[in-house]
């Protein structure tokens, strides 16, 4: 119902910069929440930061100050924009939806395929 698609990742050097960007397509007449999580190696995937339709953001504490997420929801995309990046920031970065109405339903949870972050020291 909802398809997503990352693009950005990539691997710089630590206090460098990337910006990661998620497309949503689909016949989608409605987004909620979009977000951006991320799982290394042997770790959980946890949250990195994730945007509401009216534009409440909610950041890990250990990105915030460094990364911004954005959206536009015209064209059901997300943006996280990374600066400063650590060694410890390198993982496989994951878009979100958490829910979206596609053909007059709701529809729950949707995941991107993931994009390789690699932060050097």
């Amino acid at each position: 119902q909802v398809q997503l698609v990352e693009s950005g990742g990539g691997l710089v050097q630590a206090g460098g910069s990337l910006r990661l960007s998620c497309a949503a397509s689909g016949s989608i007449s409605r987004i909620d929440t979009m977000g951006w999580y991320r799982q290394a190696p042997a770790k959980q995937r946890e949250l990195v930061a994730t945007i509401t339709s009216s534009g409440t953001t909610i950041s890990a504490d250990s990105v915030k100050d460094r990364f911004t997420i954005s959206r536009d929801n015209a064209k059901n995309t997300v943006a996280l924009q990374m600066n400063s990046l650590r060694p410890e920031d390198t993982a496989v970065y994951y878009c979100n939806v958490d829910r979206a109405i596609v053909a007059s339903k709701w529809y729950f949870d949707f995941w991107g395929q993931g994009t390789q972050v690699t932060v050097s020291s």
